[in-house]
């Protein structure tokens, strides 16, 4: 672990300043081996879907695979799964969205700026962009992977649009990243019901300490399925009575389903409004 360390140090020490498109001597094609799936034709209608010009489709087709296609590429293809883009992306995307929202909502308070920012970023709404965009068609994965996407899994799709920001980053620059954002991703979204206020484990934690209960609990019953296709039963518990529970792909949304279902609980409402006056659920 030290040697980790004392080797991101040395690099950090040597840490190259921040390139541009106009800068010819970065080369681009480094740790992106050639897949081969996005011929001209396929990139030509990326370019389209997308709103973006591409340069380097090695990059592009690195976004587009989801580590389930590696064992269809193989061990020996020197190919990468698009994990490592993924975590680009999402500070790329981090660093655009902060910045949109703290200069166009001046009189927001930090709270309310991360609220919003929850609200853009998350696996829903990327997913919801990334279908939007028709990204389905593009993104390379195994059988039981694409299966899991069909039924409904977010994160494959999510995870692919951080991707495709990130190597719009590299290959275009921040400028183009971020016109990409700002263009394509946040109008789609501000133009959407998907910012309304769905998080139900807040709402169904105000009601229930409005009237003197304890945080709500949430426990997982059960968990099966394999890594790409996981799905989460969890229980909610107030008072250590059970009062709802949800299915889902991930534990948070298995806990927001949960909430919903306690909420919609009309024993459970009852008993809320008996000990309130009155609750709006």
């Amino acid at each position: 672990m030290k040697e980790l360390f004392q080797k991101i140090y040395d690099k950090i020490t040597h840490f190259p300043p921040l390139y541009h498109k106009s800068d010819n001597n970065i080369n681009h094609t480094d740790g992106f081996p050639v897949v081969g799936f996005l011929d001209k034709e396929r990139v030509k209608e990326l370019e389209l879907a997308l709103s973006i010009k591409i340069s380097n489709p090695r990059i592009y087709e690195q976004a587009l695979t989801h580590r389930s296609y590696m064992h269809v590429l193989g061990a020996d293809s020197g190919c990468r799964s698009n994990e490592r883009l993924e975590f680009l992306g999402d500070s790329v995307l981090g660093i655009i969205v902060s910045d949109f929202l703290f200069f166009e909502n001046v009189d927001f308070l930090e709270g309310q700026l991360t609220k919003m920012r929850s609200w853009l970023v998350n696996k829903n709404s990327l997913a919801y962009c990334a279908k939007m965009f028709g990204l389905e068609k593009f993104v390379m994965l195994s059988f039981s992977a694409e299966k899991a996407m069909k039924g409904g899994s977010d994160s494959i799709l999510a995870d692919a649009l951080e991707a495709i920001i990130a190597a719009i980053y590299i290959d275009s620059g921040f400028i183009d990243a971020k016109k990409f954002v700002l263009t394509r991703l946040i109008p789609l979204l501000l133009n959407q019901s998907i910012l309304e206020d769905k998080n139900y484990k807040s709402i169904l934690l105000e009601k229930v300490q409005a009237v003197g209960h304890i945080s709500p609990k949430y426990i997982v019953h059960e968990e099966k399925g394999p890594d790409h296709e996981k799905e989460f039963i969890v229980g909610v518990y107030v008072d250590n009575a059970l009062v709802g529970t949800g299915k889902g792909k991930s534990k948070k949304q298995a806990e927001q389903q949960a909430a919903l279902n306690a909420l919609e609980n009309n024993e459970f409402s009852n008993k809320l409004e008996s000990q309130n006056g009155k609750v709006n659920i």
